[in-house]
């Protein structure tokens, strides 16, 4: 009997500490995934219009989330992200997104979805699908009660929207938000991305001519030696077709900068004769009685020197197109709002050119006058 004892007492003690082992292992083994970590919506811009309403559905996306375990646990499952409202989570600085969660099934049968505050709490609300609210968690349940189990998966739906005002950008952008699924029983977590990208309206801009003012040949007796000489006003239509209704500005670019008689924001350069002289400059002026967009009955010129942050009271006066001041159109005569809403638009250029005084300049062999410029939309 003494033997026998002494062997007995050993196995006790490490029986029991097995027990533990087993638990803590089978929570090591559990095994939480999603079908897809990216949701991407895709690319927005303006020419995909709203229907008069303050914020655009950028679709719905659907990913299956799956949770393992070789014992039964504790199947609920939690989702931390930003909350925007009750019922949606923040998508960067003017989006937001809800998730739907439907499809529920726990160890091959089919259960009801219930939105718990915290683990082993009561559900809240009870239902086939229902939303994922922030702050709370879902769980399988069955008479008013949370389940356990081995295997849970559910299908999630995600839909996003974007206010109008988030669709107005000036260049491409992406944005992105993150979330986190957390089995808390199982101590597993996935992250998921929602990924967006925005893009201006684009325009293109067209001139008659393919953009070329030709000023003819001009002999020495017809420019002034010793003043400047203007020459005759040369007319260019510029049109410009958005994909859709579009806010937008032109400003002028100088692709011979640095070589206009006058340092000017209006005033472009007409090249260097062949001793790097200053030939002379020329303008571009915009007359807005010239000028025609969309089903407007008239527009009025506006410009902003402050790269659109405010605006010159709208007016029917020519401007010249400036390196660095917006020009817009409105239709409202005396407004500071700023350019409207355009399509297609159609305006007169007109050229004006001035020749400096032949007496700086070389004349021993033929001149060129070489102006270029870009005419550059901005978006607003």
């Amino acid at each position: 009997m003494n033997l026998i004892r002494n062997w007995l007492l050993p196995l006790v003690p490490m029986a029991l500490s097995a027990l533990p082992a087993l638990a803590e292992a089978s929570v090591d083994d559990c095994q939480l995934n999603l079908s897809q970590p990216v949701l991407d919506y895709g690319l927005m811009n303006r020419a995909i219009r709203p229907d008069s309403v303050p914020e655009r559905n950028l679709g719905q996306r659907q990913l299956s989330l799956n949770l393992s375990c070789p014992q039964p646990i504790d199947m609920s499952l939690f989702y931390r992200a930003t909350a925007a409202t009750a019922e949606r989570f923040r998508f960067a600085e003017r989006g937001s997104y809800q998730v739907r969660v439907r499809d529920a099934v726990l160890d091959g049968k089919s259960v009801d979805i219930g939105l718990i505050a915290a683990a082993g709490q009561p559900p809240k609300e009870t239902a086939a699908n229902l939303i994922w609210r922030p702050g709370h968690g879902v769980a399988p349940i069955h008479a008013g009660a949370s389940l356990q189990g081995r295997h849970f998966s559910v299908l999630l739906e995600l839909s996003a929207w974007v206010q109008e005002q988030g669709m107005q950008v000036r260049d491409a952008v992406t944005w992105e938000a993150s979330g986190v699924f957390d089995a808390v029983a199982a101590g597993r977590t996935r992250e998921a991305i929602l990924r967006a990208r925005f893009a201006p309206a684009a325009c293109e801009p067209m001139l008659s001519n393919g953009g070329v003012a030709d000023f003819g040949t001009l002999s020495k007796n017809q420019l002034n030696a010793d003043k400047s000489t203007p020459l005759p006003p040369k007319s260019l239509t510029l049109r410009v077709a958005c994909d859709a209704p579009t806010s937008f500005a032109l400003i002028m670019q100088d692709n011979r900068s640095g070589s206009a008689t006058v340092t000017s924001d209006i005033y472009y350069g007409l090249g260097t004769d062949s001793r790097q002289n200053k030939i002379g400059l020329y303008s571009l002026n915009v007359d807005p009685a010239e000028t025609s967009a969309d089903g407007f009955a008239r527009l009025y010129r506006t410009d902003s020197t402050t790269s659109g942050v405010a605006w010159s009271s709208a007016s029917a006066n020519p401007l010249p197109l400036g390196k660095t001041s917006y020009l817009g159109f409105t239709d409202s005569p005396g407004s500071n709002a700023g350019p409207v809403l355009i399509q297609n638009l159609s305006t007169t250029l007109t050229v004006d050119v001035v020749i400096g005084p032949t007496n700086h300049l070389e004349l021993s062999s033929a001149i060129d006058l070489d102006g270029a410029g870009t005419i550059e939309i901005i978006y607003l």
